[in-house]
C-alpha cells in the first residue's frame, strides 16, 4: 500500500546515527544520502520493497512531529520488538508509553514497543502472530 515514509529533522547527523543504528536491526542497510532539488539534505533507507526517509524540512522551518502519528515497523518476532526497543534508547531515543511487549489489540495479539526519535517523531515495532 505505502511506497514510503518521510518524516523531518532538524539534526540529520544525530538521525543517521540514530536510524542506522536502530534500522539495521531490522537488515535495513546504512541511509542513502540525497540532496533534494531544493538544496535539502535528506536520507533514505529501503528494505523489502518499502522505503523510510528522513529529512531537513523544504519550507525552511524547523522540524516538527505530528500529534496523532506514529511510524510503526515490522518485526519478525518479540525478540526483534525488543532489540528494536533497546538499540533506539542506546541511540538517542526515549522509550514512551508502556514497557515493549505483548497487547491484546482490537486486531489481535501483538508484541508492541514505542519510541521516540531524537526529534521527537513516534515509532513503533511491532510484531504480531
Amino acid at each position: 500500500m505505502l511506497n514510503h515514509v518521510l518524516v523531518g529533522s532538524n539534526d540529520l547527523a544525530r538521525s543517521a546515527r540514530f536510524y542506522d543504528a536502530v534500522l539495521g536491526v531490522l537488515g535495513a542497510t546504512p541511509a542513502r544520502r540525497d540532496t533534494a532539488p531544493s538544496g535539502h539534505e535528506r536520507l533514505f533507507y529501503r528494505h523489502n520493497g518499502t522505503m523510510f526517509g528522513v529529512s531537513q524540512p523544504i519550507d525552511g522551518a524547523a522540524a516538527s512531529v505530528g500529534n496523532g502519528s506514529t511510524v510503526a515497523f515490522r518485526c519478525d518476532s518479540a525478540e526483534q520488538v525488543q532489540r528494536f526497543h533497546d538499540v533506539a534508547v542506546a541511540n538517542g531515543g526515549t522509550s514512551i508509553e508502556d514497557a515493549p511487549g505483548p497487547r491484546e489489540t482490537s486486531l489481535g495479539r501483538a508484541v508492541l514497543a514505542y519510541v521516540r526519535d531524537p526529534d521527537g517523531n513516534k515509532l513503533c515495532a511491532v510484531s504480531r502472530g
